[in-house]
């Protein structure tokens, strides 16, 4: 009784109560990504370096790590098909449960075989929660909670997750004590390896109770509509089912022009991203001779930083709207990423990192919410699916072309062209989006 009337006095609150007023199934998913953010980052952490500590060389470390992206690549798309025709919750509950036991069997593994294939495994049954996350958030909450729900999933996966990193490290250093070897040997890092298993199992085990809505067809809402009230039904449906409804009238190519204006933006913000953030840590280390702890807690604490601002966003949205404000928030990052590259002391480059990070937790949930509303319910895990892909094709030609303009060119020269690919993104989406007229059913 008590709690119940504590959260409904928070649910009353006109700026935060949007947090506390979730069903049951968000709740389940949040607490998901709450372990999947835990898990990503203990692995980050410990994964690479139990690698190499079997004696393999520096090489076949990244051949390694370049497994699990690749599965996530392999899967994404195929995997967003699947889960718009069986359902979301299925291929989730099998993700969640796969993802710790491959994650036992990379603990487990010596040989380059079973090393690369537990990777390789791991990005392939990473990919349903990719997939059918965000569906599901979307589908499980109204218009007013959807920006809500997708900000603090954000700041559970990138800010509190970020948090995991501590534990990656304290894991080996316990196991060291205990079997009195240095905290980068083997048997204390497989341990850490296994902690990340168990971070992400434990919060899967609730996902048997999310619930998951029925899926109509935009085009049957749209039509079911009495014909001659076309001006009040264009005030009425929002912004993202007339851009639902446009792609419905036109069919399937109606469709593929809606993922096209939705996901070349991305791949672009996604490959300027990849081309700053790959290799910021090297960039930072050797421009301002920045020792690796003190690396750690630059990174660490802008990413808690950064997925907390994630948590004003549905107030700013009240205020800008959607496509305002993801865009302004890709324009006022162009700059950032400039200063990074160019500051002559460290100071001035760690703020700019900061603003950088709080930038992106305002842009990352809003425009995932945008993206969501933009399609029907019933692609929306399809369009997951994508976004998967465009996210591996960015990040990878984005660290191609930043590891290739640091070594030929400068230390600075990826970050103004990672800049113009932001400016060029958010000038896309306006231009496809901004001008959009409302949708109006016309009488046959």
């Amino acid at each position: 009784m008590v709690l119940a009337s504590l959260m409904r006095r928070l649910s009353a609150n006109r700026r935060w109560g949007v947090y506390f007023s979730f069903n049951r199934t968000v709740y389940i998913l949040l607490l998901f990504t709450l372990g999947k953010g835990f898990q990503l980052s203990i692995g980050q952490v410990t994964i690479n370096l139990y690698v190499y500590s079997l004696t393999h060389d520096l090489q076949f470390v990244g051949i390694c790590a370049a497994m699990s992206p690749l599965g996530a690549l392999l899967a994404g798309v195929p995997m967003g098909l699947l889960a718009d025709r069986v359902g979301r919750k299925p291929l989730l509950i099998w993700g969640g449960l796969l993802t710790p036991l491959s994650l036992i069997l990379l603990a487990l593994s010596t040989s380059p075989l079973l090393l690369i294939t537990a990777n390789l495994v791991n990005g392939f049954v990473a990919s349903p929660y990719w997939v059918t996350n965000l569906p599901l958030l979307a589908e499980n909450t109204n218009d007013e909670q959807r920006v809500g729900a997708l900000a603090m999933n954000n700041f559970l996966l990138l800010g509190v997750g970020a948090l995991g990193a501590l534990i990656g490290g304290i894991v080996p250093e316990m196991a060291s004590q205990v079997v009195h070897q240095p905290a980068d040997a083997t048997l204390p890092l497989r341990w850490g390896v296994l902690a990340a298993a168990f971070v992400v199992l434990l919060p899967a085990l609730p996902l048997f109770w999310v619930r998951e809505t029925p899926r109509h067809p935009v085009s049957e809402t749209i039509t079911s509509v009495p014909v001659g009230t076309g001006e009040h039904i264009a005030e009425t449906i929002r912004p993202g089912a007339e851009r639902a409804a446009w792609a419905a009238s036109r069919g399937r190519w109606g469709l593929v022009a809606l993922f096209a204006m939705l996901l070349i933006p991305d791949v672009l913000f996604t490959t300027g991203e990849g081309m700053v953030v790959s290799l910021e840590q090297l960039f930072f280390h050797l421009r301002f001779l920045l020792d690796l702890g003190a690396l750690g807690v630059l990174i660490t604490v802008a990413g808690v930083v950064g997925g907390a601002t994630s948590l004003v966003a549905p107030g700013l949205v009240k205020r800008w709207g959607q496509l305002k404000m993801a865009t302004t928030m890709q324009y006022l990052s162009a700059p950032m990423l400039v200063l990074i590259g160019f500051s002559p002391v460290f100071l001035l480059a760690a703020v700019a990192e900061f603003m950088r990070q709080i930038l992106r937790g305002l842009f990352e949930p809003v425009y995932a919410a945008f993206a969501m509303e933009s399609v029907s319910a019933r692609h929306r895990a399809t369009l997951s699916g994508f976004y998967s892909l465009t996210w591996s094709i960015g990040y990878s030609i984005g660290s191609v072309l930043e590891g290739f303009l640091q070594d030929h060119v400068s230390l600075s020269a990826s970050f103004p062209v990672g800049a113009l690919l932001l400016l060029i993104s958010a000038t896309l989406l306006r231009v496809f989006f901004g001008r959009a007229k409302p949708f109006v059913p016309q009488a046959k």
